[in-house]
């Protein structure tokens, strides 16, 4: 569903470099975030994964830190994470540029996400991945990646 003005604001998009958590708790739900609905964002008012620009001079980690610190009070140990795909955007013909967004995979405790605070978004949510997928308003790009990441074991080696 898109937010009532999105058809009549003018407020620019722009195409950058993104990092995103695959949250995975050890019974394999999957938390997302509700993002904000506001129209200068992308897919303002979908679920999807926390994360967040890569700023300059950031590796995709690194920004994944920051973002999860500042959106959920998550702290990352310093062996946490593996990046688990990415995927590219090829913006050149909407002005803007090749972008990628890479994602890591960090598998949480139900009783540590209990301690976590949410900054960013209108809301956190663990999803079974029936629920995941029943969602009416996910992010694409997010979507495709969990969508991956459930299927994983499908995937025949080269």
């Amino acid at each position: 569903m898109l937010p009532a003005n999105f058809l009549t604001d003018n407020s620019p998009l722009r195409g950058g470099h993104a990092a995103a958590a695959i949250i995975v708790t050890e019974d394999h739900r999957y938390l997302l975030q509700l993002r904000d609905d506001i129209p200068r964002i992308y897919y303002p008012g979908h679920w999807g994964c926390f994360g967040g620009a890569i700023d300059d001079g950031e590796t995709p980690l690194q920004a994944l830190e920051r973002e999860l610190e500042e959106e959920l009070e998550f702290s990352l140990a310093p062996d946490a994470g593996a990046e688990f795909t990415r995927i590219d955007f090829d913006l050149t013909h909407l002005g803007q540029g090749r972008y990628l967004r890479a994602y890591y995979e960090f598998t949480v405790s139900a009783e540590r996400i209990k301690g976590f605070v949410l900054h960013e978004g209108a809301a956190m949510q663990v999803f079974t991945v029936q629920e995941l997928f029943a969602l009416p308003h996910i992010t694409p790009y997010d979507s495709f990646a969990l969508w991956l990441h459930v299927a994983r074991q499908r995937f025949a080696p080269d």
